[in-house]
């Protein structure tokens, strides 16, 4: 794949930026339609020097040849910046990813949804108590098991966050392991488990697919009168 599929993508958004019509396309206001600057070639080297892998290829294509982050999906693409020396995503939610396992695969599988449904079956309810302060000590003793369940660190090794879409709830773009390359949603605050982002033919959506249906719905939301 080569990074033809990136020509123009600049200048489309900032026909966006420019439009009047602009601002009424959800998460504008966020990203306010402005793309950080390419990373170099020598920057993307050292970035991937860091975390121990190489990004996919449509990332990094994106990364040097669109911008390093803004203007996006929800309120924006995350940028990976160099802060005091290091590199590391920025945004509502980035530091969920921990940059220290980006080498380590994906997990093929995540709980098991029927672990799922039982523990949820048995979260305490505040109506069933007397006390208010025992429902508290129950509610946190369930949480703790549920968190460990949900949001144990190993469930996102290998992935990072790329995009805040509002409510907690975020979207992941897997590096490493069998599903390197595809977009993963991230509703755990609404208690369900990381699923992966699917095109209109039902396969797993790329990085690229991702970012131009986004950049394409944008544009077409812009240009429809009234």
């Amino acid at each position: 794949m080569t990074d033809q599929q990136w020509d123009g993508v600049r200048r489309r958004v900032a026909a966006l930026a420019a439009d009047s019509s602009g601002g009424t396309v959800f998460g504008s206001r966020g990203h306010g339609w402005v793309l950080e600057d390419p990373l170099s070639e020598d920057q993307l080297a050292e970035l991937e020097a860091q975390i121990g892998v190489r990004l996919p290829e449509d990332y990094r294509g994106f990364l040097t040849g669109v911008g390093a982050g803004g203007a996006g999906p929800g309120y924006g693409l995350f940028p990976v910046r160099r802060v005091q020396g290091r590199w590391r995503w920025e945004g509502d939610g980035a530091d969920l990813a921990d940059l220290s396992t980006l080498a380590r695969p994906f997990p093929d599988h995540g709980p098991d949804p029927a672990h799922l449904t039982a523990l949820l079956a048995e979260r305490p309810e505040e109506e069933d108590f007397d006390e208010i302060e025992d429902f508290d000590d129950a509610f946190q003793a369930w949480d703790a098991r549920w968190e460990t369940l949900l949001f144990a660190p190993e469930r996102t090794a290998g992935a990072i966050v790329i995009s805040h879409v509002g409510c907690a709830q975020r979207q992941w773009l897997v590096i490493t392991g069998t599903h390197r390359g595809t977009v993963w949603s991230d509703l755990r605050v609404d208690d369900v488990d990381l699923t992966p982002l699917h095109d209109e033919s039902g396969a797993p959506l790329t990085f690229t697919h991702w970012y131009l249906n986004w950049l394409h719905t944008a544009e077409t939301a812009v240009r429809q009168p009234g």
